[in-house]
């Protein structure tokens, strides 16, 4: 048998909604509150901390367990995606095998509020027989983790923003904005440029705007409109209907490009009541078009479309030999705009 669901407006019973209201802007207090501490915290250890992830040769391996693994995952992901290699290893699964994955070479940013986790300091002995440096982010300044830390980052909040002061919150929060305070002094240090973000995020709207080149979309060989200066004004007609581009480019015999002929120019030229028969592609074509080079962006053709409101462009290579054509339906198919 089916339950009907309980429709949203009826009141629920132990509900109160301006409990929930200040519940909600007590943990934002709390939580900003946290953050706010955490800034006058960092300090020397700090930059410890990023110089020793600068120079390391090997991974940043990233532990933690329940609510500071799953942190720690999201530290080792944006590490990961700013320039710095980094991995998540569970600690549990550590003890089982997965410590094979931790190297000499590497460094462990172990995160755990209280640094008494069993399972982290179950393999604090085997982490420095190995030699592999340990950095602590930790609450606790005088816990197992810590003492046997290299580095230690304090962590610590006040209090939780549980009503009970028991489910990490504030903790967690801390953890995580430590976290992305080491990732962006990383990017700095490391000279981290947008074209480096789009080469780790190539699905992305960033990485198909910094990596997608004018030779991926364009138009080229026999796909590519044009035709000579005495070319007859059918013979335009043909090459434009024939292409469908909305537009072709007039040529020299070397095929450097010495004009443009659009569908807005046709539809000005009618309303003008021009006679068509007898006029050569010379006569109607505009002379020196925009061009871009064949080395660039498919983002730059857009972005000159965009400046200059014309939806062709031309693709030239450095003697302005016509190699190619784009326009703004190609772009739209290759979701660079």
């Amino acid at each position: 048998m089916t339950v009907p669901a309980t429709p949203l407006s009826e009141p629920q019973p132990g509900f109160e909604p301006a409990r929930a209201l200040r519940l909600a802007r007590e943990t934002l207090e709390i939580e900003s509150a946290a953050l706010l501490g955490l800034r006058g915290r960092v300090g020397e250890s700090f930059a410890q901390a990023v110089q020793a992830m600068l120079t390391v040769r090997g991974r940043v391996v990233v532990m933690g367990m329940g609510k500071s693994g799953h942190v720690g995952r999201k530290i080792a992901a944006t590490l990961a995606s700013t320039g710095t290699a980094a991995m998540f290893v569970h600690p549990a699964e550590a003890s089982h095998g997965d410590l094979g994955m931790i190297k000499p070479v590497d460094l462990v940013l172990a995160i755990s509020n209280g640094g008494e986790s069993d399972e982290i300091t179950a393999i604090l002995p085997v982490l420095k027989r190995l030699g592999v440096p340990l950095i602590a982010m930790t609450g606790k300044a005088g816990s197992t983790l810590a003492r046997h830390a290299d580095i230690v980052l304090d962590s610590g909040v006040e209090k939780e923003a549980c009503p009970l002061n028991l489910a990490p919150t504030a903790s967690t929060t801390a953890q995580l904005a430590l976290g992305d305070a080491l990732a962006v002094a990383l990017l700095d240090a490391r000279g981290f440029r947008p074209e480096d973000f789009a080469r780790s995020h190539p699905g992305g709207a960033l990485g198909r705007k910094l990596l997608t080149h004018l030779t991926d979309v364009m138009r080229s060989g026999e796909a590519v409109p044009a035709v000579l200066p005495d070319a007859s004004f059918t013979q335009l007609m043909r090459e434009m209907s024939r292409k469908g581009l909305g537009a072709s480019a007039i040529v020299d015999e070397g095929g450097r490009v010495l004009g443009i002929f659009t569908d807005g120019d046709l539809r000005r030229l009618i309303e003008k009541g021009a006679d068509l028969r007898e006029v050569k592609a010379r006569e109607v074509m505009h002379p020196n078009p925009r061009t871009i080079p064949v080395e660039a962006l498919a983002a730059e053709a857009a972005a000159m479309m965009e400046q200059y409101r014309i939806t062709s462009v031309l693709v030239v290579d450095r003697d302005g030999v016509l190699v190619g054509a784009v326009n703004s339906n190609d772009l739209m198919r290759a979701k660079v705009i």
